[in-house]
C-alpha cells in the first residue's frame, strides 16, 4: 500500500499544493509555521477523516476561506483507490471513495491504515487519561469495525445518561425505568469494549518490549498495564451501587470512560522516574508495536508518519530508528525536518529511494 500523490484546496496555510511521493521516503523540510506538518496532517486526515492536530473541522480552512479540500491517489493490493475530503464550514463533512460519497465517516477508518509520531506523544505519558484511552480507542478502531460501531454506541448512551441525570436534578422527577434501559446497555457495553481493550494489550506486550529494547539498548522491562473496573466479575453490581452518587453528582461514575493506562518502567510510572530519553523510546516503542500490529492485522505495511523525529531524539536512537528503516522494516514514510542539511546528511546514507520537498509558507519551493 502506498499513496501516489496528494492535493490541497485552502487546508490550513495550503492554499493549493499537488504533491506525487516515492513509495519509500518523503522528507519535507522547512521553517517552522512552513507548512510541513500540515501535509502530515493532511495524509491524516485521509486515513481517519479527522486532524491529528485540531479537534474542530473548522480550524482546518485556510484563513478567510470557507472550505478546504483533500485528495489522495492510493495503491492498495495493487487496486487504485481516490479518497476525497471535503469540508465547507456550517456543512456537514463529506467523505468520498473513487467519487461516491459515504454516508458514514467511520465506514472509512481502518481502509488505509496509518501510524503517527509526533513531539507531543509524550502527552501520553505526562497527559491525563482521556489521552491514553484516545490512543488505543483509535488503534483498535482502525482495526475493528464492530469496536468503533460499539464505541460510538457506548458513547451515545453515556450522553444520554449524564443528560437524564441533570435532568433529574432539575425538574425533580425521576424516570428510574428509562435511567435503568440505559444502565443495561452502559454495563454490556463496558464489558465487551473492556475485554477488547486488554485482548490488544496482550497482543502488544512482547512486540513493545522488544521495540523498546532494540531502541533504548536498555535492560529496563516496561509495560502497559490496563485499569478497568468493567472486568471485574461483580462489575454489574458495583455500576449499579453508585447510582445515588450518580444522581448527587448529575454524572455516570463507573463504566469504560473512567478506564486508564498504567504506562511502567520496571513496577514504577514511567512519567515519575523515567529519564526524558526512556519516556521518548517507551513511546516510540509503542507506535513502533502499533506499526507491526497493524501490518500482521492487514497483511500490508502502514503508513509511517514522523513529525521533527529528528529534534526529539538524540543521534544514538536516530541511528537505531534508521537502521529500522534501511532493513525495509517499514513501508512508505513521510517525515519532515526543520533542517535540510540534517535531514539529506541522515537520509543520504540509507538504501532507499528519497524525495526531498522543501516548503516555505505553504508553497512547496520549486
Amino acid at each position: 500500500m502506498h499513496l501516489e500523490s496528494i492535493d490541497l484546496i485552502q487546508f490550513k496555510n495550503h492554499l493549493k499544493t499537488s504533491l506525487k511521493f516515492s513509495t519509500q521516503l518523503n522528507c519535507f523540510m522547512g521553517l517552522n509555521g512552513s507548512g510541513k506538518t500540515n501535509i502530515l496532517d493532511s495524509i491524516h486526515y485521509l486515513s481517519l477523516t479527522k486532524s491529528a492536530v485540531q479537534s474542530s473541522d473548522t480550524l482546518n480552512i485556510s484563513h478567510s476561506q470557507d472550505f478546504f479540500a483533500i485528495k489522495g491517489k492510493f495503491q492498495i493490493e495493487e487496486k487504485s483507490l481516490e479518497v476525497r475530503c471535503t469540508f465547507e464550514a456550517g456543512k456537514k463533512k463529506l467523505i468520498y471513495q473513487n467519487g461516491k460519497a459515504l454516508d458514514k465517516t467511520s465506514e472509512h477508518v481502518g481502509l488505509i491504515p496509518l501510524v503517527l509520531i509526533a513531539p507531543d506523544d509524550t502527552e501520553l505519558i505526562k497527559g491525563g487519561s482521556e489521552g491514553r484511552r484516545k490512543f488505543f480507542d483509535g488503534m483498535i478502531s482502525q482495526l475493528d469495525h464492530p469496536y468503533l460501531d460499539q464505541l460510538i454506541r457506548y458513547h451515545h448512551f453515556l450522553k444520554q445518561r449524564n443528560a437524564l441525570l441533570k435532568q433529574f436534578a432539575e425538574t425533580g422527577r425521576r424516570d428510574l425505568t428509562l435511567l435503568g434501559s440505559y444502565d443495561q446497555e452502559l454495563i454490556r457495553l463496558s464489558i465487551i469494549l473492556a475485554n477488547r481493550r486488554a485482548e490488544l494489550l496482550e497482543q502488544m506486550a512482547f512486540l513493545f518490549q522488544d521495540h523498546y529494547s532494540e531502541i533504548s539498548n536498555g535492560t529496563e522491562e516496561v509495560s502497559v498495564s490496563y485499569q478497568t473496573e468493567a472486568l471485574q466479575p461483580d462489575f454489574s453490581e458495583y455500576f449499579l451501587s453508585l447510582r445515588q452518587k450518580d444522581l448527587a453528582t448529575k454524572n455516570s461514575n463507573a463504566g469504560i470512560h473512567k478506564d486508564d493506562y498504567d504506562f511502567l518502567i520496571g513496577e514504577h510510572p514511567i512519567r515519575k522516574i523515567g529519564s526524558q530519553g526512556q519516556q521518548k523510546s517507551f513511546i516510540i516503542a509503542l507506535k513502533l508495536a502499533q506499526f507491526q500490529i497493524f501490518e500482521e492485522y492487514k497483511g500490508e505495511k502502514p503508513l509511517l508518519l514522523l513529525d521533527d523525529i529528528f529534534d526529539k531524539l538524540d543521534d544514538e536512537r536516530i541511528s537505531k530508528l534508521m537502521e529500522l528503516v534501511s532493513k525495509g522494516t517499514f513501508g512508505q514514510i513521510f517525515l519532515t525536518d526543520a533542517r535540510p542539511e540534517r535531514s539529506k546528511a541522515i537520509l543520504g546514507k540509507l538504501d532507499a529511494e528519497v524525495f526531498f520537498f522543501e516548503l516555505e509558507k505553504g508553497e512547496v519551493k520549486k
